[in-house]
């Protein structure tokens, strides 16, 4: 049974490190046979097994952000440009395919990664990381992106990017 530790939270103290409270989990009775880690470093005393390591979330280069418009890309019939406000100067411009936002959507909370985060490609056949470039597509310069769950490393999902919850605080780290 895979037990996320938000979840172990609302019935007992998480507070421990990772690493010491699946060791006193196991000598409770309660075998861990696996950890996975989503976007945060893995501890270096982890003596329990590694069950899919993902990528590791930069604070600084993924953050939450809220869709102020979807626009026609200029040169693609099948891409969109979306300025997203993250709390920054100014709202970043990027292009996506997503097929869950259409031209004239705002207000949907995404997450956005910059140049530099390294995320999962979502388009390799086997699991592998890339670092995100500034690049132009189509003509359109995008240095930032926004993020399916695969492309994050939480399940294989990339039919669209994550839409997050209404409450979801603008400017903060996704991680």
């Amino acid at each position: 049974m895979k037990v996320p530790l938000k979840w172990l939270g609302e019935y007992v103290d998480v507070s421990l490190p990772v690493a010491e409270l699946a060791e006193r989990l196991t000598l409770a009775g309660l075998e861990v046979t696996s950890i996975r880690f989503i976007g945060l470093p893995v501890p270096d005393n982890l003596t329990i097994k590694l069950d899919q390591p993902g990528p590791v979330w930069d604070r600084d280069k993924i953050l939450i952000g809220r869709v102020e418009k979807v626009e026609k890309h200029p040169n693609a019939d099948r891409l969109t440009l979306v300025t997203v406000d993250y709390g920054g100067k100014e709202p970043k411009q990027v292009v996506t395919g997503a097929p869950n936002l259409k031209i004239g959507d705002q207000g949907q909370k995404v997450v956005l990664a910059f140049a530099g985060a390294v995320l999962v490609d979502a388009y390799a056949k086997e699991k592998a990381f890339k670092e995100l470039k500034p690049t132009k597509i189509r003509g359109v310069p995008s240095d930032a992106m926004v993020c399916s769950e695969r492309e994050l490393g939480i399940s294989d999902e990339h039919e669209g990017i994550i839409l997050l919850e209404e409450e979801a605080p603008v400017g903060c780290a996704g991680g």
